[in-house]
């Protein structure tokens, strides 16, 4: 029951910092502190991932946990070589993060030690067992398409013989579909008076070209408000990137680290509404504190 507890309160502060986008090394860095503080002896192991759908890499940092493998589009299966790292509640670890490719069609398994250590064998032996099992199950698919995810998982688990199961079982796939260049927009503008109405006109060109001309009304509308608010306390150039997907979003970058607040405006004040519209027309919106300052961003549906 107190282990129970502790990974319910160790999941909560994870899903917390996930919600910052703090780069991985952080995230665990964190969760160690607060190990700390629930008491001696508190450890769990935790692998962090952040995925980067445009430059189609991953960023990973370890706390003890069995290394990820990496199933290429064709069949080839790797373990990815990734600093093991100390368990979270160790206290005084410098985690340290490790950027790799993730090439569109690849699959990445994430796993628990039950899974690949038992009595009847050790770790790396449970591991490489792992590795050629999924190049195997791959490799029947033929070199041009990826397992489905949910055959995949189960041909995985199957590998699990009478008397090999000590503990309990966690695993989880995830395939990078990535987004293509062709789908993203990219822009810098100068802070000055005329990059709102700059911005407009470059929205608008991109998505005559990807042929979502009818959300050009909405779009150009938060557009100009975002990038109103970032001109306003930005010193450096702020950047507008547009990524079409199954929706359309938006990002305003800029160098101040402050985070925008919605807040309700009175009849009186001049400003103040940008973030309301932002709320109201778009689909989700949110702002991300970055190292170099912020950005903010919203979506909006491309199918009606």
């Amino acid at each position: 029951m107190t282990s129970a507890a502790i990974m319910g309160q160790l999941r909560t502060t994870a899903q917390t910092l996930a919600s910052l986008d703090l780069p991985p090394q952080e995230v665990l860095h964190h969760l160690d502190e607060q190990a700390q503080r629930l008491g001696e002896n508190r450890m769990a192991t935790c692998l962090y991932a952040v995925y980067d759908p445009v430059s189609h890499r991953i960023t990973i940092a370890n706390a003890g946990h069995p290394p990820p493998i990496l199933l290429h589009l064709g069949g080839r299966a790797e373990v990815l070589r990734v600093p093991p790292g100390a368990p979270i509640g160790v206290g005084g670890v410098d985690f340290e993060a490790v950027e790799l490719d993730a090439p569109a069609g690849a699959t990445l398994l994430l796993y628990t030690d039950g899974l690949v250590e038992s009595r009847l064998r050790d770790v790396w032996t449970g591991i490489e067992q792992l590795r050629e099992r999924l190049a195997t199950t791959a490799q029947l698919t033929g070199p041009d398409h990826s397992p489905p995810l949910e055959a995949l998982c189960d041909d995985v688990l199957d590998m699990l013989g009478p008397g090999d199961r000590d503990d309990d079982i966690a695993l989880l796939a995830a395939r990078f579909d990535g987004i293509a260049p062709s789908d993203v927009a990219y822009w810098f503008l100068e802070p000055e008076d005329a990059a709102p109405g700059r911005a407009r006109r470059l929205a608008r060109r991109a998505l005559a070209r990807w042929n979502l001309e009818e959300l050009t009304d909405s779009v150009e509308l938060l557009i100009s408000e975002v990038v109103t608010n970032a001109v306003r306390y930005a010193e450096r150039p702020v950047t507008l990137r547009l990524l079409r997907t199954d929706v359309l979003r938006c990002e305003v970058g800029d160098d101040s680290p402050q985070l925008p607040r919605q807040r309700r405006a009175r009849d009186t004040d001049e400003g103040g509404r940008g973030l309301f519209l932002v709320n109201r027309l778009a689909r989700r919106w949110g702002a991300t504190r970055l190292s170099t300052g912020k950005v903010v961003w919203f979506e909006l549906p491309t199918r009606v």
